[in-house]
């Protein structure tokens, strides 16, 4: 979506907006780290975030790599800055086609500081000069695909200071094709307000994006004014200055100062907000907190389908997804990121070679061995395995090798049981609760267009013990709303569903619409998933060292036990599912495998392959 139809949006409905810009960090780690703030903040509600650019080298490469993750995987519409600072014609073009595959349709041209080892900014050979040769090559050749921003400067720029001159280049680039303005940061409102007048008086109507610069510490503050030259209000010093000393203080004013200005500009009729965040979250999440523009019970944040829908080239009309992958965004982009036919509102071919080979993709565990140690401990039976899947349902920890993201509010009418069936040694890694016919704007359950209403089956996806299995498998089978895929690592596949097809366990009802079926499981979909579920098993298995009775324990569960999901079909039952499994326990809970050489107790009577005596009644 182009960032002046979201501007235009935010007038036509008088509801304000925000987006937020963040810098690619120095190291892999920081990169990361990032990565998950971004996901995060996914969850405040911006309209769209951008991605400074990196001058050169791997930098400038690691932007368009963040583009391709926001747009892709985390379903953020992003906005590439695109500098002339060492960058020749070639490497434009390069960054720009790269934009246009990861599906990005804004860019924002920028001159660009000069380098490091130069006093003076110059052009690049074969380069551009000015952001407006770059603004004029990028609509010559890609024409009205993206909606191309330039920057504002209320308060001038560090190599020219003079207004008008600068109002003379601003109205150039615009004639050249910008459709909008983003300002550098500013504290004084009434000289931004003033700057506007002016330029509106020029006769650019593009809309006017200014650029919030939040208040984390004193130091941080009058550092980054001072370097942007930016003039700071009395009042604002008054308040600030006593308190310096005390980060608490500062950000709680500051907070309160910034938010103030920003109601000033939302009263002039400016209705967008652009947060320069400095990859931060907390003093940015605090202003828009006093702002009341935070999601909340009666704010929900408002998505058009139950999962994060990527933004990627191809893919904005995917309205469809197995399951399987819900807490696993990433790694089914990325399996289906070749596909003909991946799920786009009428499920096609699912036996496509998209699915390839698990190894092609690098979706496997994150993290190191010993940042996944700290996280997950050294549990040595399946009791301390089943204590760490509870201390995720109860939001002690925040993933699980299966999970990548925390509990979300949707478990919490069915977490008792959750937790109940995870004491006795069913490993849940994924559900959703019966849901029935609420509003489409329902703070937790809802999605899609106003005035709808949303449908859910109970749903779990459990890993089992094979001793268990078969009296859990007849259980289901006797309840004719009951339908489940089992299978083991090595392939040996159970189901009673009725065909290979689609089930919907999700469905929207909307006004003016066919009915929405946007969360399925079917087989072939389930047994791809399966190669990755117990892939991450084996991944975590290797986090502790060989023979270990850690290793021993997970490599032996990946191995024997089986990955089960079960659907209830009447999704007016919301605990029948749990019901199915009431009073049946897991077999040897607190048994600790003590040697790499223990014995292979006598196959299963249901004919599984056999497990280690130690963990066999």
């Amino acid at each position: 979506m182009h960032i002046r139809e979201m501007i235009a949006d935010a007038e036509r409905t008088g509801q304000p907006s925000f987006s937020f810009e963040y810098f690619p960090p120095k190291t892999a780690q920081g990169v990361q780290n990032l990565y998950d703030r971004m996901e995060r903040m996914y969850h405040f509600g911006p309209k769209f975030i951008d991605i400074t650019w990196g001058a050169g080298g791997r930098i400038a490469e690691l932007t368009c790599e963040m583009v391709v993750q926001a747009q892709t995987y985390f379903g953020l519409e992003t906005c590439m800055h695109l500098t002339c600072t060492d960058m020749g014609e070639e490497k434009v073009n390069n960054a720009l086609k790269a934009a246009y595959k990861a599906g990005c349709t804004n860019i924002l041209a920028l001159r660009g500081d000069p380098p490091r080892d130069k006093e003076k900014w110059e052009a690049a050979e074969g380069g551009f000069r000015y952001a407006r040769d770059l603004v004029r090559h990028i609509r010559d050749h890609y024409g009205d695909h993206f909606d191309i921003g330039v920057a504002g400067y209320p308060e001038g720029c560090d190599d020219n200071k003079d207004e008008e001159t600068l109002l003379d280049h601003l109205k150039e680039k615009v004639d050249m094709g910008a459709s909008f303005i983003v300002t550098q940061m500013f504290y004084d409102v009434d000289n931004f307000l003033r700057w506007v007048d002016k330029v509106r008086a020029r006769g650019i109507t593009v809309p006017i994006l200014p650029g919030i610069m939040p208040i984390a510490t004193y130091a941080s503050f009058m550092r980054r004014a001072n370097h942007m030259q930016c003039k700071i209000p009395k009042e604002w010093m008054d308040k600030l200055e006593p308190v310096k000393s005390d980060d608490v203080a500062v950000r709680e004013i500051g907070k309160t100062l910034v938010a103030d200005m920003c109601r000033k500009i939302l009263a002039a009729g400016l209705p967008h907000l652009h947060f320069y965040t400095m990859n931060l979250a907390q003093s940015t999440s605090m202003v828009l907190e006093e702002l009341d523009w935070l999601p909340s019970p009666t704010r929900p944040l408002k998505q058009s389908l139950p999962w994060k829908q990527s933004l990627g080239l191809g893919r904005r009309e995917e309205d469809v997804r197995p399951i399987f992958w819900r807490n696993r965004n990433k790694s089914y982009v990325l399996r289906t990121q070749d596909w003909d036919e991946f799920p786009n509102g009428r499920w096609g071919d699912s036996r496509s070679p998209a699915f390839g080979e698990l190894d092609a993709y690098g979706i496997g565990l994150t993290g190191t061995n010993e940042e996944n140690r700290k996280k997950w401990g050294s549990p040595k039976s399946i009791k301390e395995v089943a204590s760490l899947f509870v201390n995720y349902l109860e939001k002690k920890i925040e993933t699980l090798p299966w999970s990548e993201s925390p509990l979300s509010n949707e478990a919490d009418t069915i977490r008792d049981d959750l937790i109940a069936l995870n004491k006795r040694g069913f490993l849940t890694i994924n559900s959703q609760p019966a849901v029935n016919g609420v509003k489409s704007s329902h703070p937790v359950y809802g999605w899609g267009p106003a005035n709808g209403y949303v449908y859910q089956k109970a749903y779990i996806e459990l890993l089992v013990h094979p001793d268990i299995f078969p009296e859990m498998i007849k259980r289901i089978e006797a309840n004719p709303d009951l339908t489940y895929y089992a299978v083991t690592k090595s392939g040996n596949f159970r189901t009673n569903a009725p065909s290979e097809g689609p089930n919907a366990v999700t469905w929207g009802v909307f006004p003016g619409k066919e009915i929405v079926q946007p969360t399925i499981v079917e087989s072939v979909s389930f047994l791809a998933w399966k190669d990755e579920a117990f892939q991450l098993g084996k991944d975590w298995a290797r986090c502790y060292e060989a023979h270990t009775p850690t290793r021993l324990l997970l490599e032996d569960m990946m191995e024997h036990w089986y990955l089960v999901n079960i659907v209830n079909n009447d999704f007016h039952q919301p605990r029948t599912i749990f019901e199915v499994l009431d009073g049946l326990t897991v077999p040897g809970l607190d048994v600790v495998p003590q040697s790499p050489e223990i014995e292979r107790a006598q196959p299963h009577t249901n004919g599984t392959a056999p497990v280690p005596a130690a963990a066999a009644v």
